[in-house]
């Protein structure tokens, strides 16, 4: 199928991502529904849409299992088959790749994909427990480890091996706060500066406050359909060419490498052979920069750099929103906000956004194939998408 279509993107939609205080997960799930559909005017979701996969990472936030005929209620799809998928924070990611496998079996023609959280109501402590569950429990949470703790160690090891440094992590997020100062969806739409970050509260040394992404509470959707009827509902579907799922051991201490995720290698080498194409192909990117570490990695993983470049390539300004190849246009997780199970098809909204031209101030000119990166926790997930502009 190399190069082939896999599905069209015709619709997505977008919560406000924030401190969404006194709504619930479905309410904000609906939001996010409610402008996928009004973005496809000439979809009538009840007839067309054959099923919703939905990603969501845990019901420890709000109590609450069996989430998705809650979703298909408030999204006013009662009565369609829907069905939750979690893989941590590569959860709607996941329900993307399960959406295409819908398409492609033959089974429905047009699919709902999206996924939410809402994880601002808990404590710091309770919401640290509930996303460390996603670790090794009885050798990594059990031991207090947590993610801020385990991506440092990641940070730790890449400055030790490639010379990479604070104030290289530090250029990542001042660039995607930029970023998001011109998104009106982002949780955090305020400039910082290097030394802002330097400067802010250790959380896991060598990463500060402003190195990590933000608890927050979102939902995104999107509308797939098989390419072949996709103008039946617009006339700028985007489609998606290439997909990639990568595993590894769920334990930081059993991996190969601490500079590098094998998942992400593997999902990326899937997703490129796919679609036919090779990193230099790529003309935008939203990727998993959970931690600005996470994101300087990512660089490297997904081949947009050699190994031990990705300080020198975010120093450069490459990966900037006037730069040869923008990452993160959306603010990414680190300033438009993490709701973990949202985050997969949210970076797919800021991609479709982009290859149909509908960014605003944060477009970027001539951009015809994108490409997302998903994480599950510390990499022992990972999910890579590539899209072409229709």
């Amino acid at each position: 199928m190399k190069g082939k279509p896999l599905a069209a993107i015709v619709s997505a939609g977008l919560s406000k991502f924030g401190k969404r205080d006194g709504l619930s997960g479905r309410e904000i799930f609906a939001e996010a529904a409610k402008e996928a559909f009004e973005r496809c005017p000439n979809l009538e979701p009840k007839k067309d849409i054959g099923a919703l996969i939905v990603g969501n990472m845990s019901e420890s936030f709000e109590h609450q299992c069996h989430l998705a005929p809650i979703m298909s209620d408030w999204a006013g799809l009662l009565h369609t088959p829907a069905l939750r998928v979690e893989a941590a924070c590569a959860s709607s990611g996941a329900a993307i790749r399960y959406g295409l496998f819908t398409i492609l079996s033959g089974i429905c023609d047009v699919v709902m994909v999206g996924g939410f959280e809402k994880m601002t109501h808990r404590t710091t402590f309770e919401a640290t427990e509930y996303l460390a569950m996603a670790s090794d429990f009885p050798l990594e949470q059990w031991n207090g480890a947590t993610f801020p703790g385990l991506f440092a160690l990641m940070a730790t090891a890449h400055m030790h091996e490639y010379g990479t440094t604070e104030e290289q992590m530090a250029l990542v997020a001042v660039k995607n706060h930029h970023n998001a100062t011109l998104n009106p969806k982002a949780h955090m739409q305020r400039e910082i500066t290097v030394d802002q970050v330097l400067s802010s509260r250790v959380i896991a040394k060598p990463l500060k406050l402003f190195d990590c992404s933000l608890i927050s509470d979102g939902a995104s959707c999107a509308i797939l359909t098989k390419p072949e009827i996709a103008r039946k509902y617009t006339d700028t579907p985007v489609y998606i060419i290439g997909s990639g799922h990568g595993t590894d051991a769920i334990g930081l201490y059993e991996r190969d490498s601490l500079t590098s995720l094998k998942a992400t290698r593997l999902a990326a080498k899937e997703a490129y052979e796919m679609a036919g194409l090779s990193p230099k192909d790529i003309d935008i990117a939203e990727i998993h920069d959970c931690f600005t570490i996470a994101e300087i990695i990512a660089y490297e993983d997904l081949g947009f750099c050699n190994p031990g470049e990705g300080g020198k390539f975010i120093e450069d300004g490459v990966p900037t929103l006037d730069g040869e190849l923008p990452v993160n246009t959306s603010g990414g997780l680190k300033a438009k906000g993490h709701p973990v199970g949202a985050t997969g098809v949210a970076q797919l909204y800021e991609i479709f956004l982009q290859l149909t031209g509908q960014a605003e101030g944060r477009q970027v000119e001539n951009c015809n194939i994108g490409l997302t990166q998903n994480l599950g926790g510390s990499g022992a997930t990972c999910i890579v998408h590539i899209y072409r502009r229709g």
